[in-house]
């Protein structure tokens, strides 16, 4: 997962996965979902973020797994 910031456009994008989109859901006015022919979520992109969330929480965030599901898929 990567996160890319635009400070001249305000937009965050989140990259899922390394999969090219060939689709765009649109959730509400300015943010949306990639998505692939098989409905698999590859990005999510906020525009206008810094009105939607703190920009501060998503560029420094933590990730906690689940140790269980990470020894189902392993």
């Amino acid at each position: 997962m990567r996160v890319h910031y635009d400070k001249e456009v305000d937009a965050i994008y989140i990259k899922l996965g390394n999969q090219k989109p060939d689709g765009v859901i649109e959730i509400t006015e300015g943010v949306n979902l990639d998505t692939t022919s098989e409905n698999k979520i590859v990005g999510i992109e906020i525009l206008n973020a810094s009105k939607k969330m703190n920009i501060k929480t998503i560029l420094s965030y933590e990730l906690e797994l689940d140790k269980g599901l990470m020894q189902k898929t392993a």
